[in-house]
């Protein structure tokens, strides 16, 4: 007779330790979230009638002169197109640091998928890409909800998640920065973390997150990190008995996994350093009506938090502290984190924590996702205990109206969204007073749903047209910028020569999202070399000296190589032009000054401008200059065609301009009143032509350049300074040692030599790389003691005790 085996219960988890959920309801669960989000964004765009689903476009503000820009860039070099490497842009800026652009735009670990459109869809991908990492944001968020506990209703964490991924932040400010998305996604997967660290598991794992996380995007990876970490705490404090050794496990995870992120992150970090500066702020806190407005759906701001959460989120939120069924650990924990939360944003020091200690120039509250995640958690760890009983559900709303009474004072709590919030707030009420039977499990799912989607759709819908009402727009990118881009495709003649985009510009990065190579270019990493070389020359520009503009005059045009020009709707070839390469005599480099006419001049080596007369009046035959940066408004010389400048104030630089040529005696400049010089000077262009042609003698016979450097073959027995025409920024060697600086330009020291070899590569690279290997040793120590301390543990299992061996031997 056989005696039935039986097999042992699986062990029971900890009592700090949530059991885990099927994978089936979890991608489930996930699945939805993200479906949720995807269709509420949708849904408001269409109510917009904003692209792609109706004729106003979302070509705003760095959306248009950053992002896409750059996602085109990358669609080149993914397709091998591009003139350059991940490493140095030949295109953009006469010739800059790539890297630090790739890891602050474009180091998504999505951002690649664009490659899989056409590149004339390439705003389509962009928009694609932005649903994409909101859906992604909410799904994750779902994720971590049942992965902290599966008591709630198994609708309410796609529902919660979704909400997290559609507040008020994303809707707002991320729509159009969709690189801050990635911090979105980060924030609940640096709370799994968090979760694994608490828990002791998962080492390897959380490391890889944590190095993906800021990889994708530092700056709102870091939030998201400060985040996680107050999650941590907070989950410390309210489960089981204190594990002492988890914040050393996620520091160890933060360390380990911001050092495998190293070659991207130090560059970046050294780059910000030698970039332009941009905008100083103090940072003021807003006033608290306005604050409190921005918890309603369906509202629009820029100096403010955009806190909105949809309603259900805030209301359960509001109830915890009244629950007598919640541990009062939990109640008070998790209620005061997110009350010292928002404090913290309306604090100055706690704002420069926040924000990487430097205000930043734009929204000072772009933290607000995190806020928003830890109200989703709030909210969800009162529902692990089951619905809010009646009394604290009427607390709860209590709350709520009292925020929203508080908010009506501030002109963006507007009638529609008032509206909005006690809809949404009568709907949630019902959904969590209704009975707890199965029947209307159905109804509450639908009321909570529809009032997630409905505020989170009108909210969309507000901020897109609100957006293109007050933010720089642009043209988006269309048929006329397929025409142009074909254009100056069959004019490129790299690297013999440069075709500049020119003007009228689409964007801040035309080059990019055009092609060619010009000096347009606007980053964050903007080098302040190039910045004061084009400032000298008379370029413009526009956000302090970070948007530089295209530089449309004959002897810059010399200067920077460039052969044929996008100009008045068609391609003109540049009869001066120049190689990429030339030799100066031997002797000083020149120092510019404040006269840009004359900087030009001393670059080229020669005399080409002579003095307007006192009427402002150039001889015939002659190109009339204007050079007048603090200026605004039309100029034009005699009956020409009028040119506009656009100059005045901090933020803004008109470019030095052409009125064309000198037809009759008595034809004076008409320039725009204002203050701030107003330059007119005379081109001789037979005097350029003969300045171009001594250059051209001493020039390299051949120029080739690649993804990291180039080399130029000189004529013999040149001897001087061989100039590049490219910025002379950080990172650049040449035969082997440091270049020179020839007025902000790249130069070399040659003595009859043959060849001039430089090489780029971006300051701290190599640190970087330094760091991510001592990172994978540590792991891999990490790992191999791992092992052989999991080995020790199966022999001592699988050896028989002592005394059951010694009977066995004295039986035998």
């Amino acid at each position: 007779m056989r005696t039935a085996q039986r097999t042992a219960p699986p062990p029971a988890p900890p009592p700090d330790q949530a059991p885990r959920p099927p994978r089936r309801a979890t991608a489930t669960a996930c699945a939805l979230a993200g479906l949720l989000a995807v269709a509420a964004v949708c849904a408001g765009d269409a109510a917009a009638r904003i692209f792609p689903f109706g004729p106003r476009h979302r070509s705003v503000n760095d959306l248009a002169n950053q992002f896409v820009p750059f996602h085109a860039h990358l669609w080149d070099l993914l397709h091998g197109r591009a003139d350059g490497g991940i490493l140095l842009d030949w295109g953009a800026g006469g010739g800059t640091s790539f890297l630090p652009d790739h890891g602050t735009y474009l180091s998504s670990p999505l951002a690649p998928l664009v490659a899989l459109a056409p590149r004339a869809d390439i705003e389509y991908a962009v928009h694609a890409l932005t649903l994409l990492k909101t859906a992604l944001a909410a799904a994750a968020t779902a994720y971590l909800l049942r992965r902290i506990s599966t008591a709630p209703a198994r609708w309410w964490p796609p529902v919660l998640g979704a909400a997290y991924a559609l507040c008020g932040w994303s809707l707002v400010e991320g729509a159009y920065n969709p690189m801050w998305l990635d911090g979105l996604i980060a924030f609940p997967l640096l709370c799994l973390v968090a979760e694994w660290a608490r828990e002791g598991t998962r080492p390897l794992l959380s490391v890889l997150t944590v190095a993906v996380c800021w990889t994708a995007n530092f700056y709102t990876a870091y939030m998201a990190t400060l985040g996680a970490g107050l999650f941590l705490l907070a989950r410390l404090a309210t489960t089981g008995p204190l594990r002492p050794r988890a914040p050393l496990r996620a520091t160890g995870s933060v360390v380990l996994g911001v050092g495998l992120a190293a070659p991207v992150l130090v560059p970046v970090l050294l780059s910000t350093r030698q970039a332009h500066p941009g905008v100083v702020r103090d940072f003021e806190a807003a006033g608290a009506a306005d604050v409190l407005a921005r918890l309603l759906p369906g509202t629009y701001g820029f100096s403010t938090p955009a806190a909105f959460v949809a309603t259900p989120v805030l209301l359960l939120a509001a109830t915890l502290v009244f629950r007598r069924d919640v541990p009062g650990r939990e109640r008070w924990v998790w209620t005061g984190l997110v009350l010292a939360a928002a404090v913290s944003f309306q604090w100055g020091p706690t704002h420069l924590v926040w924000h990487l200690f430097a205000t930043p120039n734009g929204s000072p509250y772009r933290q607000t996702f995190v806020l928003a995640g830890l109200l989703v958690i709030a909210a969800h760890a009162g529902l692990a205990h089951g619905r809010p009983g009646r009394r604290p559900l009427a607390a709860g709303c209590a709350v709520v109206l009292a925020l929203t009474a508080a908010a009506l004072p501030s002109r963006l709590a507007t009638h529609p969204a008032l509206l909005l919030a006690v809809a949404g707030l009568g709907a949630a009420a019902c959904a969590l007073a209704l009975p707890r039977r199965r029947g209307y499990a159905v109804l509450a799912a639908l009321l909570v749903t529809g009032t997630l989607l409905g505020q989170a759709a009108a909210t969309t819908a507000y901020a897109d047209r609100r957006r293109l009402a007050h933010l720089d727009d642009y043209p988006p990118y269309g048929p006329a910028q397929e025409r142009r881009a074909a254009a100056l495709a069959a004019a490129d003649g790299w690297p013999a020569y440069r075709t500049d985009p020119g003007l009228p510009r689409v964007a801040g990065n035309d080059p990019l999202l055009l092609g060619g190579q010009g000096a347009a270019y606007y980053s964050s990493h903007t080098p302040a070399v190039l910045t004061g070389l084009l400032t000298a020359l008379g370029g413009g520009w526009t956000s302090r000296g970070r948007n530089l503009q295209s530089l449309d005059n004959p002897v810059t045009d010399a200067l920077f190589a460039v052969g044929a020009r996008w100009r008045d709707g068609e391609v003109v070839r540049t009869a001066t032009r120049l190689p990429l390469v030339t030799v100066r005599p031997p002797g000083a480099p020149p120092v510019l000054g404040r006269d840009p006419f004359r900087n030009q001049e001393l670059l080229l080596g020669a005399r080409v401008y002579t003095r307007a007369t006192g009427s402002a009046s150039c001889p015939v035959g002659t190109e009339v200059f204007l050079w007048a940066p603090e200026r605004t408004g039309e100029a034009r010389t005699g009956t020409g065609a009028p040119v506009r400048l656009l100059g005045g104030g901090p933020g803004r630089r008109a470019a030095m301009a052409s009125l064309g040529v000198q037809t009759a005696p008595d034809a004076r400049a008409e320039v725009p009143a204002g203050r701030g010089p107003a330059e007119v000077r005379c081109l001789d262009h037979t005097r350029l032509r003969a300045a171009v042609a001594a250059l051209r003698a001493r020039a390299a016979v051949s120029v080739e350049t690649t993804s990291t450097g180039l080399t130029a073959r000189l004529p013999d027995g040149a001897a001087g300074t061989a100039v590049v025409a490219a910025p002379a920024i950080p990172g650049w060697t040449c035969q082997g040692r440091a270049p020179e600086s020839y007025a902000g330009l790249l130069a070399v020291r040659t003595t009859g030599t043959a060849t001039v070899s430089c090489a780029f590569r971006p300051p701290g690279l190599t640190v970087g790389l330094a760091a991510a290997g001592v990172s994978v040793l540590v792991l891999s120590g990490a790992g191999w003691a791992a092992r052989a301390q999991r080995l020790r543990k199966r022999r001592t299992r699988s050896r028989p005790p002592a005394a059951h061996s010694t009977a066995s031997r004295a039986e035998a």
